[in-house]
């Protein structure tokens, strides 16, 4: 996928899929300090992995996503007061 092969391509482990989904899910939840032990439990080779990941699918990386996200919600929130 994208010019590159499975095998030059960092892996994102099982644990490290499971702790980002957690996190994500900690987020949307405003739980705020599970979000970030979720995060800090991702292996360092899993991180590099998902930040190529997210470079290549969304131009960006986690923090960037997670704040244009936040900002979209917050626009979506005072149409809705």
């Amino acid at each position: 996928m994208f010019g590159q092969t499975t095998s030059t391509r960092r892996r994102i482990s099982l644990m490290a899929s499971g702790e980002l989904r957690d996190a994500l899910t900690a987020i949307e939840e405003g739980k705020g300090p599970a979000a970030v032990a979720a995060l800090m439990a991702i292996d360092p080779v899993s991180w590099q992995a998902i930040e190529e990941r997210l470079a290549v699918l969304v131009g960006s990386d986690l923090r960037s996503l997670l704040l244009k996200t936040a900002s979209e919600c917050d626009r979506q929130a005072a149409f809705v007061d």
